[in-house]
């Protein structure tokens, strides 16, 4: 299970109990369903409560994918693709695309034509299918997206051999996209109207593709139930999930209003991108909320370290780490010792870069900067369930803790409208 140490935190376990009766009050308003946001609480059970029927379609629909294409192009922005885009990095291969199929690639999630024109050029060989995501149809980012890709295969194999390659996952019975897709013929996925988009990566919105790059999927789910049971334990000094709730917010009072979350490894790159989301539109609202930011190491301790280090004293850093690697390299002594390394023979990288992120630590909290260390054993379809279900919970609990409702977004439509009037979108 997922280890919390917080012994350079600068809180201790008795302010730490001090505010036991805070965490314990948002848990069971969580629980109970009665909290701000109550309507999309979904997520809670989701372990258990999971659709079934869906999921073995979800896992048939993956076959169907592999059997007849090179490649899938999965269609969303925000929380429709995040997640899905985080646990394919953190399980798959570093250069998957270069040697697996079919290929994953994500589109919609920017605006940039130069991205959907090379997207296209990389495709034009390729039998590919399309995941669209979206509970509504009509974001523009991947409105537009699937407008040309839906061109692009219908152009290819007619409208009746597209409707076999697109797959769309949507609301269950309203919106543009079901809309179109119970007209087309088009296989459908429920985004259930109890989780929103940054929850939702144990949902279809996540799972189709990562089945379809064989992640196990069962075991995501499993992961992610045992954590649904062990982090609703009541005594905060056996819940690690509570114990990150509350010290964020404790720090948060004293003026550290900046949480860095630093990984030790580029395939946890887009895992962070996911947290940034889920922490930055649950909690950044009514003029409160800790700023997620995001750093990956040893690579931005060459860029961001010396701010970490000696800049403002308002951050605090919750670091991500991998106890077990599945591949490792081991250093060895050469004769002529140019570079100065054969101090390091019989070491492997995965040991020196344990000490670098140990040597880190001491630095920065030298520095004055708190540090949360967060470990998993390894990185498998397991325990990432576990650590997904994990930031959902304290997100929600930790929105609570601030006073927000942590399962809206209110401020992402204002730059929507304004886009809307400048391009002269009828209503606006």
């Amino acid at each position: 299970m997922i280890k919390l140490n917080y012994e350079n935190a600068f809180v201790s376990e008795e302010k730490l109990l001090e505010s036991a009766h805070l965490v314990k009050a948002a848990a069971a308003i969580l629980h109970a369903k009665k909290g701000a946001g109550k309507e999309y609480t979904g997520w809670l059970d989701l372990p258990e409560n999971y659709d079934k029927d869906e999921f073995l379609r979800i896992k048939e629909a993956a076959k169907k994918i592999k059997g007849h294409s090179d490649a899938l192009v999965v269609i969303g922005i925000g929380g429709s693709y995040l997640g899905a885009k985080a646990l394919f990095s953190a399980l798959k291969h570093n250069f998957y695309n270069e040697i697996e199929k079919p290929k994953i690639y994500f589109a919609g999630q920017n605006l940039s034509p130069t991205y959907l024109k090379d997207l296209i050029e990389v495709l034009k060989d390729k039998d590919f299918s399309v995941n669209v995501i979206s509970k509504s149809g009509t974001t523009t980012e991947s409105a537009i997206a699937f407008r040309i890709f839906k061109s692009l295969l219908e152009e290819k194999y007619g409208k009746e051999g597209a409707k076999e390659r697109i797959f769309a996952t949507t609301d269950k019975s309203k919106g543009a996209l079901k809309s179109l897709a119970d007209t087309e013929g088009y296989e459908t996925f429920v985004v259930p109207d109890n989780v929103g988009g940054r929850y939702s990566v144990l949902t279809a919105v996540g799972l189709l593709p990562l089945a379809v790059c064989d992640i196990d999927i069962d075991k995501l789910m499993e992961g992610a139930y045992d954590a649904a049971i062990k982090y609703a334990n009541p005594n905060i000094l056996e819940n690690p999930c509570y114990q990150y709730a509350i010290i964020r917010n404790i720090l948060y009072r004293r003026g550290k209003d900046i949480e860095i979350l630093a990984n030790y490894t580029p395939k946890l790159k887009y895992f962070t991108e996911w947290w940034k989301q889920l922490f930055g539109e649950s909690e950044g609202k009514d003029g409160k909320g800790i700023f997620p930011a995001g750093v990956n190491f040893t690579t931005d301790l060459h860029s961001m370290g010396q701010m970490i280090q000696d800049g403002r004293r308002n951050i605090f850093e919750t670091v991500l780490n991998i106890e077990k690697t599945n591949k490792d390299i081991e250093i060895e002594s050469i004769d002529e010792d140019i570079d100065g390394l054969n101090y390091l023979a019989n070491k492997t990288l995965h040991e020196i870069n344990q000490k670098a992120m140990e040597g880190t630590i001491m630095a920065h909290v030298e520095g004055g900067v708190p540090n949360i260390l967060l470990s998993i054993e390894e990185l498998d379809e397991y325990n990432m369930g576990q650590l997904v279900y994990f930031f959902e919970k304290a997100c929600g609990i930790s929105g609570y803790l601030l006073g927000v409702n942590p399962f809206n977004q209110p401020g992402v439509e204002k730059y929507k409208s304004n886009m809307f009037t400048l391009l002269g979108k009828p209503g606006y």
